[in-house]
């Protein structure tokens, strides 16, 4: 019994299904070559695969199988793996395709896309590596003697749709292609997004997947993707950013007799990704009222909290928006309630994922009152409008009224009366009769113990006030002091949730917050958006301030380091290190004096 509640929920927690091929290595005239075709979490023995043109089939298909558990946060989670293999010879040279193959799993067909592949004339063979393409799989062609063609490393920015309206959402992603293994990645500048709205998807940049591009194969990770919203309409570009990659090549070193060894090398290039455009139509007009910019598919619905009300006990309305789009960009809606209503600030929680190419969420937005009076009120309904960009027409969600009934609570309600002699109750008062018997006692005023206090009060005063001045002064001269010391508490107070990760020894974590801490001190500093900073801008704006070129040095080393650590591992020392530096840096940063 228990072993099968442990495998519904392993099935429950188990990756979506997905059937691929896998991409060609380099194929030569008259030789073997494999095609597989790889089955992710499923299971079945029902594949169909058609027969590629140019090319025989010598066996197939052999099926390997495999599956792993993992647990996360508690969860346990499974994944299985089946791959088929098929064995052809080439027999002759040219561009041959891949048909689609297909597979049944659980009564659903799953198909893969037409892949190309090209077969190498035989005498390819024979040549040199030097003359042949570099190839990811053949380090012969990987000679540190030729150069890193654009071909053969790459940044491409792809967009889910390059014609929306304003605010329609777009899948953003920026790739990294290449046949080289990368020893080292970092970005200089990071492509712009001017006029749009971003949320940022998780990603964990890595070089795991195969992908074949124009028929040749890649190693390609995913270095960003979100989705992005145009504010404005008309022709919108996402500018292109610049990379420092370190590609590893080798040498073929002799070392002596028959015996060549392989030396790998690296070496520094430079990558620039393509700029795309997006062509933003604006929203139809004239827009109906109501409408307040959201553009996708909504559902709205309102309830009321409790059947009974009464006077000055608070009742809740709850307004709740639901839907795919810029839900995350939405505004409170404004309910029509009784002026007798006295009404708090409404409180909202939006909730949204990334789904597909776009957003999907709930808003909910919670009114609360507190009736005044008591009585018969209605509290009018909402129209609730929204663009759908599919249908290519504004939509009206009209919410219910509600007809409520105040009774008499039990801190009563204010009359009209009460409220006026409250009022004057403020005024001028009854004189309060007391002893009407006054007695006098003569005493002379030497004797209390007030006066004296009151003689000796301004002395005190006149000398605690010798004593600040004095250390205010000193503390005027102590300029350097001064600026080091606030300096310091701009540091705690930038770098506070960096340390705590710091000591929790979460890397990954420290190095973004730092990375964060930085980049939103300089723009505070600087008084220029996040966005739009960049190496040059920060090291200009630093040496208008007389900063020297060490510390330009400085900043950019944190710069580079933090970013690094995102695509490899630092050492516990170095991120020690990086805090103390950073630390460092603001105050320095504090204590310039702009020219």
């Amino acid at each position: 019994m228990i072993f099968a509640v442990i495998a519904t929920l392993v099935i429950k927690m188990s990756a979506a299904t997905s059937f691929t091929v896998l991409p060609v290595h380099t194929v030569y005239e008259g030789q073997k070559f494999s095609v597989t075709f790889r089955l992710d979490n499923g299971e079945s023995r029902d594949i169909k695969v058609s027969q590629i043109n140019g090319c025989k089939l010598i066996y197939g298909p052999s099926i390997s199988t495999s599956r792993s558990y993992t647990a996360i946060n508690g969860q346990m989670q499974s994944s299985s793996r089946m791959e088929f293999t098929y064995t052809y010879a080439a027999e002759k040279a040219g561009t041959y395709t891949i048909p689609e193959a297909t597979v049944v799993v659980d009564g659903k067909r799953y198909s893969t896309k037409p892949q190309k592949f090209t077969v190498q004339p035989a005498a390819n063979a024979s040549k040199p590596a030097s003359s042949r393409p570099v190839d990811m799989y053949d380090a012969d062609t990987q000679t540190s003697d030729r150069a890193v063609g654009a071909n053969d490393v790459f940044v491409r920015i792809y967009l889910s749709r390059s014609q929306v309206y304003e605010q329609e959402a777009i899948e953003c992603t920026i790739k990294l292609y290449t046949k080289y293994t990368i020893s080292e990645f970092m970005p200089t500048k990071q492509p712009s997004f001017d006029g749009f709205l971003i949320q940022e998807c998780d990603v964990t940049p890595a070089l795991n997947q195969e992908e074949t591009l124009n028929g040749q194969s890649y190693l390609t990770a995913v270095l960003k993707k979100c989705i992005i919203f145009p504010q404005k309409p008309g022709k919108l570009t996402i500018n292109s950013g610049n990379y420092d990659l370190s590609v590893v090549q080798y040498d073929n070193v002799n070392m002596g007799g028959f015996l060549t060894v392989r030396q790998p090398r690296t070496r520094q290039i430079k990558v620039s990704s393509n700029s795309v455009t997006v062509d933003v139509t604006p929203l139809p007009s004239p827009k109906p009222a109501g409408f307040s910019g959201a553009v996708g598919t909504f559902s709205v619905e309102t309830r009321l909290v409790g059947d009974k009300f009464l006077t000055n006990d608070a009742g809740t309305l709850i307004y709740t928006i639901r839907g795919t789009g810029n839900i995350k960009y939405l505004k409170e809606p404004v309910i029509d309630f009784p002026s007798e209503f006295e009404q708090y600030t409404p409180k909202s929680d939006i909730q949204s994922v990334v789904s597909g190419p776009s957003v999907m969420g709930t808003m909910t937005v919670e009114y609360t009152f507190v009736p005044q009076t008591t009585g018969d009120f209605r509290i009018g309904s909402d129209s609730f409008v929204y663009f759908d960009p599919v249908k290519r027409e504004y939509v009206t969600l009209t919410t219910p009224t509600y007809n409520i009934k105040v009774g008499k609570g039990t801190a009563a309600a204010v009359s009209k009366d009460q409220e006026e002699i409250a009022a004057k109750n403020t005024d001028i008062r009854h004189i309060a009769l007391g002893n009407k018997q006054p007695g006098w006692r003569a005493e002379p005023v030497i004797k209390r113990g007030w006066f004296w206090w009151l003689f000796a009060a301004p002395a005190v005063i006149l000398a605690v006030t010798i004593v600040a001045n004095r250390r205010r002064l000193k503390l005027a001269a102590d300029v350097e002091g001064r600026r080091l010391a606030s300096a310091g508490k701009v540091a705690r107070k930038r770098l506070a949730a960096a340390r705590k990760l710091l000591q929790a020894r979460d890397a990954d974590a420290f190095y973004a917050e730092t990375l964060r801490a930085l980049t939103g001190y300089l723009s505070d500093k600087f008084t220029i958006p996040a966005g739009k900073l960049s190496r040059d801008v920060i090291s200009q704006q630093l040496e208008q301030r007389g900063a020297s070129e060490q510390l330009r040095n400085e900043v950019a080393e944190i710069l580079d380091t933090c970013e690094m650590a995102r695509y490899t591992p630092q050492s516990a020392g170095e991120i020690d290190r990086v805090f103390e530096t950073v630390t460092a840096v603001i105050n320095k940063i504090e204590n310039l004096r702009t020219k």
